[in-house]
């Protein structure tokens, strides 16, 4: 069996524990819930015959160097950095954010994912889309698209190239 670490990170109420709890258990909470410091949990998935142990740590907070210990990224395969669509200064840091990740994980996927679709029309998203051109649009109330990104990293990992 493969084990893989992917850290799901972003700033304060984007909806990071809604994507985790989604994913992990297929349950979605109403009321906010603060993590702190790092909660860690795993899902087992089969894929091409394959399993695979996705070890997924959601990280409190902010993304930067001050906020988050540098530690918390050491040996991830992958980040999911989200943000929340319906608050625009959740993603003006976005870029500043991703090359911090960069930096720290030079080589590792990572997935720019605008959470609360749900909570935004359309034309917003066309909006943002073309701001920011994030991987994917999710909803962790509706389920929508959780299980496809959560896959779609799945796929990268076992087929880099």
């Amino acid at each position: 069996m493969i084990s893989k670490k992917v850290v799901v990170t972003g700033h304060f109420g984007v909806g990071k524990t809604s994507l985790f709890n989604r994913f992990i258990n297929n349950t979605f909470n109403e009321k906010y819930l603060t993590t702190i410091g790092v909660r860690v949990d795993k899902k087992l998935v089969v894929i091409e015959e394959q399993e695979i142990s996705l070890i997924i740590w959601d990280l409190a907070g902010e993304v930067s160097q001050e906020k988050v210990p540098r530690s918390y990224f050491l040996g991830a395969s992958a980040v999911i950095y989200v943000f929340d669509l319906s608050r625009p200064a959740t993603f003006k840091q976005l870029n500043d954010d991703i090359h911090y990740l960069q930096s720290v994980l030079p080589g590792v996927i990572i997935r720019k994912v605008g959470n609360k679709k749900d909570l935004v029309s359309d034309e917003t998203l066309n909006t943002i889309h073309a701001q920011i051109q994030p991987d994917c649009f999710a909803s962790a109330r509706t389920g929508e698209q959780v299980e496809e990104l959560f896959m779609g990293i799945v796929q990268a990992l076992l087929h880099p190239y």
